[in-house]
């Protein structure tokens, strides 16, 4: 593992394409809503891969990790609290595996981007103690460096304190580097906040104390209003007088909507990549897809961003 690729890569100040949506193709594939879908890391490791190795294919040169909720909160719901570490191990690994295999097949090696979200406990109403949800994090990032990722991803955040204790105990328990992305709705004002009000402003401000390798937003936004996320985030870097540093997108494509009873997104790929001009615009460095997402969409993005 080399810990610093994803900075080396950034440091070329070219844009990378990331891969598309975990949770909604492991559906597609067959999981059960209410079940976990960390454990298909170690009952369906195959099709686990597959995911990895199908974008790879469509040209990702970022792979996430099927870990997006595997921390000990979360796996305690279905009785798997102690198996924090084998899950998280095991993900980071498959990924890992076909990364290497897209070498084997004549490509370049993508990176290992783990998945690692929220907890789903509040400090604000004392549900978690700060220390509590530190030895929850350090557990996860520990299982993701053990199975080989090149950086970890703190995504879909909308606490300003929940992202930072993340952030710090990746860094004291790893060597690998972090990329921080939050969650943002708009709001009546036009503005975009968090579901804890946390701005890109703040955002901002906490990736430059922490020294992460890039910032920005997923899910929550089809891809025009993701545009206008990152110009926040680029009015807020000219205001505070600071250098942008490199921004990420991975938006959902559409907004979910009901379909004889199913959540579907709408967006097809092609109307996705035409919005990516306007990303790289605002500064995107790293462009993929949230959920709904998939290979075609992904596939898409890598012809734009080849070509841009």
């Amino acid at each position: 593992m080399v810990n610093g690729a994803l900075s080396e890569r950034l440091a070329e100040r070219r844009v990378i394409c990331a891969d598309g949506a975990w949770g909604t193709y492991l559906q597609a594939l067959g999981l059960v809503p209410g079940t976990c879908p960390e454990l298909w890391c170690l009952e369906r490791p195959a099709l686990v891969r597959g995911i990895a190795e199908s974008y790879a294919a469509a040209g990702a040169e970022i792979l996430g990790t099927n870990s997006f909720g595997a921390n000990r909160f979360k796996l305690e719901n279905y009785g798997l609290g102690s198996r924090v570490l084998e899950l998280n191990e095991a993900s980071a690994a498959l990924s890992r595996e076909a990364a290497e295999a897209a070498v084997r097949n004549g490509g370049p090696r993508p990176l290992v981007v783990a998945s690692l979200g929220p907890t789903g406990k509040l400090l604000v109403i004392e549900e978690v103690s700060e220390e509590e949800l530190y030895e929850t994090f350090s557990e996860q990032a520990r299982g993701l460096e053990l199975g080989g990722a090149d950086a970890v991803a703190v995504e879909t955040m909308s606490d300003l304190e929940e992202a930072r204790i993340a952030i710090r105990a990746i860094r004291e328990n790893t060597g690998l580097g972090v990329v921080l992305s939050f969650t943002f709705e708009r709001t009546v004002r036009g503005d975009y906040r968090s579901m804890m009000g946390v701005s890109p402003a703040d955002v901002l401000r906490l990736g430059l104390a922490e020294g992460v390798l890039a910032l920005g937003a997923n899910c929550g936004n089809g891809m025009e209003r993701m545009a206008e996320v990152l110009e926040e985030f680029r009015s807020a870097a000219r205001e505070e007088g600071v250098a942008l540093p490199p921004l990420l997108a991975r938006a959902n494509a559409g907004m979910p909507i009901l379909v004889d009873d199913m959540t579907v997104f709408p967006e097809e790929p092609a109307t996705m990549a035409a919005h990516i001009p306007a990303l790289i615009g605002a500064g995107a460095r790293i462009i993929g897809g949230c959920c709904g997402t998939g290979p075609a969409h992904i596939t898409a993005f890598s012809r734009v961003i080849r070509e841009a």
